[in-house]
């Protein structure tokens, strides 16, 4: 097990920096090494999505039974929510999303997943393993912990929004910041890529019906062509970025969808298309949405048709924004465990993450963890290819609980009537 932590060292600078490296000496023992990847494989065959994480929250409640550690159950219907150390301020959390993608696996492998159509693309698996692997060390160091490490088991992160029903039902009550991790394939293993400030994008989806007058393809003067409006409105909506915006402040509009007809010669009543929008800040964010709205409307009617547009509000993400001094404490930390020349300043990215709803808010840090091998194939999270480098996982597990175990020492309670 690792060192035990004494209160008395809480400002003794060498003290802290030896923190790191005893979780990550501890990550790397074989016997925990195992453990945390047999959870993962267990995790990847029976993979579950949204809101429906059954199996795999009762996994995460039977290892935190073992380990003695006290949990709330359910929280957004799945969800799991872990205490570990004094049970009083100041308190800080680790977050693990646990949902699958609806997608069939293509890696043939012994634990490739026994449910068809649905697939562990984005590594999730991997995070549960790693806070498991966390909470093993936080849990033998537990009354060291000066406050408390909040463990944040969450369910559908993958559009469903989870984390803004998680705070909702309170999971962050009391709490004074929180960190998460991402595996990453475009990153060498044993590097972390983050930045302060915005990390990733604002995000949402709609959809639009485009209604017109079918008939017959031979004689368009008798009808209302919805296919002719849909393409005017796509045209359109694209101008929105290159003719609306600043050119840097970076947005994106981009319509995946578009189904309308079933014949060569019928021109059909309706045509549906949909898309996303993302933007870097709330008020681009909330224009692009008017816009969009507008746009659509509006060009629909140029062309004798009508529309309505719907707005998908639970996949609606605010931007993911790290804040300063988490990401001071964040490049410390990792530097003492990695290397400070193994830390990536990363450029921020248009994917949403709904890790925003916590950082939005309270304090929180995202980063990547690096997994990529000097050699192989490269597929990134939401392919049927995507794989996990189990070799990640101590850097993680250490990282998670370093990143805790030292905010706590350095932060003392700033609560006047500590909550239990």
């Amino acid at each position: 097990m690792p060192t035990p932590i004494s209160s008395n060292l809480s400002l003794n600078k060498e003290a802290l920096a030896q923190i790191p490296l005893n979780f990550l000496e501890f990550s790397k023992k074989p016997e925990i090494m195992d453990w945390m990847v047999n959870i993962r494989r267990k995790i990847h065959e029976n993979r579950e999505l949204g809101y429906e994480e059954f199996e795999t929250s009762k996994l995460i409640r039977a290892e935190l039974d073992l380990m003695g550690i006290p949990y709330k159950y359910p929280i957004a219907a799945t969800g799991v929510v872990g205490y570990i150390g004094t049970g009083k301020p100041p308190f800080v959390a680790l977050r693990a999303d646990m949902d699958a993608l609806a997608m069939e696996e293509l890696v043939e492998w012994e634990h490739k997943s026994k449910v068809p159509g649905k697939m562990h693309a984005c590594g999730h698996d991997a995070h549960v393993a790693m806070l498991l692997g966390a909470a093993k060390m936080l849990q033998h160091n537990q009354n060291d912990l000066q406050g408390t490490v909040v463990l944040i088991f969450q369910p559908a992160e993958e559009g469903g929004g989870g984390a803004k029903i998680m705070l909702d039902e309170g999971a962050l009550d009391n709490v004074d910041a929180i960190f998460a991790l991402h595996v990453t394939a475009r990153v060498p293993i044993g590097m972390v890529a983050s930045r302060p400030g915005p990390i990733s994008a604002a995000m949402g989806f709609f959809e639009a019906v485009i209604n017109g007058k079918g008939g017959h393809a031979a004689i368009p003067q008798h009808t209302v062509d919805p296919i002719l409006a849909a393409s005017n409105v796509i045209v359109s909506l694209q101008h929105l970025v290159s003719r609306e915006a600043d050119p840097l402040d970076s947005q994106v509009v981009s319509i995946a969808k578009f189904q309308g007809g079933g014949a060569f010669n019928v021109i059909p009543d309706s045509v549906t298309i949909g898309g996303t929008f993302r933007a870097f800040s709330k008020e681009s964010f909330l224009q692009l949405r008017q816009r969009i709205e507008e746009v659509i409307s509006k060009q629909a009617s140029v062309q004798r048709c009508n529309a309505t547009v719907i707005f998908d509000e639970r996949s609606m993400y605010p931007v993911n924004s790290n804040n300063k001094e988490l990401h001071k404490h964040f490049r410390k930390v990792a530097g003492e465990i990695l290397g400070f020349e193994n830390i990536i300043e990363m450029q921020p990215q248009m994917g949403g993450e709904d890790f925003a709803f916590f950082s939005e808010s309270i304090p929180g840090l995202f980063f990547f963890l690096g997994m990529k091998e000097t050699e192989g194939a490269v597929h990134s999270g939401h392919s049927p290819y995507f794989r996990v480098n189990e070799d990640v996982f101590p850097y993680g597990a250490a990282l998670h609980a370093s990143l805790a175990t030292t905010y706590l020492l350095q932060n003392p309670t700033k609560h006047t009537s500590p909550p239990e």
